[in-house]
């Protein structure tokens, strides 16, 4: 029973041994965890200041990025527009063009009609007045073919015409 009533000599060497043991771990041990303790602790810290550094810098990338989306939507719409701008100007400008050439062309039409037209026109006057002279010369060898009628012609012209 000398365990679970403990004697003063058992109390000395029990107290004896936990003080060499204490002071053999403060000398040898206790410097080495309290400082491995420091440098987890340190460590630890270093990891949660990187962490909260990582996490500031992913959220201005992620700023930047949303930056530069809205940018790249600026410019996209930008040239959208330029594109739509310039589509329209060839567009109209295709149409100005298409409208003059027709334009152009219907002038020529117009104007080479009148021309046919016109030389229509001249050859029909040139036919009749050769069909008229021929009619003409016809009905004047019939009639002037009797002197008498001749003379009665010739008569009746010269009291048409006015001498001034």
């Amino acid at each position: 029973m000398g365990i679970v009533t403990p004697e003063i000599g058992l109390i000395f060497w029990m107290t004896l041994a936990f003080g060499i043991l204490l002071f053999i771990l403060t000398k040898f041990a206790w410097k080495p965890i309290l400082a491995s303790l420091h440098e987890r602790e340190k460590t630890i810290e270093d990891s949660l200041h990187q962490a909260d550094k990582a996490r500031e810098e992913m959220k201005s990338l992620q700023a930047h990025n949303e930056e530069l989306l809205k940018q790249a939507k600026e410019e996209r719409d930008v040239i959208l527009h330029n594109a739509r701008t310039i589509r329209d100007n060839i567009i109209e400008e295709s149409r100005t063009k298409a409208n003059q050439e027709y334009n152009r062309i219907i002038e020529a039409a117009k104007e080479s009609i009148h021309f046919e037209k016109m030389a229509a026109i001249t050859e029909l006057k040139n036919q009749i007045a050769t069909l008229s002279i021929d009619i003409a010369e016809k009905i004047l060898k019939e009639e002037l073919a009797n002197k008498d009628i001749q003379k009665k012609h010739i008569d009746q012209m010269m009291d048409n015409i006015n001498f001034n």
